[in-house]
């Protein structure tokens, strides 16, 4: 297997799959500070919009779980 073939697999690899996870892990610490200040100003278009930001990881973070467990010993990286 080549080296790009490999590089192209990434993504769809368990290390790839806990690189997204981590990824957009990273994302909801900005939500959290928009909530945050949203709340402090008693901004609700911001609030509101922080809540959607934030179901939207939830929801990235459950997909992305929902592919690991998919993935299980299917890894292309280590085959």
């Amino acid at each position: 297997m080549s080296a790009l073939t490999k590089a192209k697999g990434f993504k769809k690899s368990k290390s790839g799959t806990y690189l997204s996870m981590a990824a957009t892990a990273f994302g909801a610490i900005g939500v959290a500070k928009r909530l945050k200040k949203a709340r402090a100003e008693n901004d609700t278009l911001v609030l509101i919009d922080a809540t959607v930001s934030a179901a939207a990881i939830v929801t990235g973070l459950a997909i992305l779980y929902r592919e690991l467990k998919r993935l299980g010993d299917d890894d292309v990286l280590l085959g």
